[in-house]
């Protein structure tokens, strides 16, 4: 984990205005947090903290590419990530995750790490399904295969006159539930 200290921001001596920061995210940035999604990547964040009185807002602009494993032949391919986010921290009296993207911190807090939020917002980037571009194309047309409509909700106006002739042939049983009151 000491690695993971190059992503930490000292946010105690900062003055309130915008600051801009540039983080390279390679292989040992993919080591520390193991590889079960991401083999590796190169990948650059810059990152903008707009920092004013009681709030601290986090913009950050990945860009790159991640190894990724495919799901259907289990080869390791290069997938392209493009990743545009905000995360906001306010102060307050505890340190408490207030939503997935606004935290709480005590005023006396010195440095926030942002390295589990990069690896987090490059994981949400990428797909459920992790293809191989040469099963890509396969994958489509499979999809545009199944999507057949089966069933059509339109209204036919032809169809709405035989209802009104239906009304009078109602079911007697419906009739005595009506007249309840």
């Amino acid at each position: 984990m000491k690695k993971l200290r190059d992503y930490e921001i000292g946010i105690a001596k900062l003055s309130n205005k915008k600051h801009t920061y540039e983080f390279a995210l390679n292989d040992a940035f993919f080591e520390e947090f193991g590889k079960e999604i991401i083999l590796g990547g190169n990948l650059t964040a810059q990152v903008e903290m707009d920092k004013s009185e009681s709030l601290l807002t986090f913009h950050f602009d990945i860009k790159g590419t991640v190894q990724l494993i495919c799901d259907r032949s289990l080869d390791e391919f290069e997938y392209p990530v493009d990743v545009q986010t905000t995360f906001r921290i306010r102060y307050g009296e505890e340190d408490a995750e207030l939503d997935n993207d606004l935290w709480q911190i005590t005023p006396n807090t010195q440095a926030i790490n942002i390295a589990q939020h990069l690896y987090d917002y490059i994981c949400l980037s990428l797909p459920m399904k992790k293809l191989h571009p040469r099963f890509v194309e396969e994958d489509e047309e499979e999809e545009n295969e199944q999507d057949i409509l089966i069933y059509s909700s339109r209204y036919d106006s032809d169809k709405a006159d035989d209802d009104e002739d239906d009304e009078d042939d109602s079911d007697p049983r419906w009739d005595a539930l009506k007249n309840l009151n």
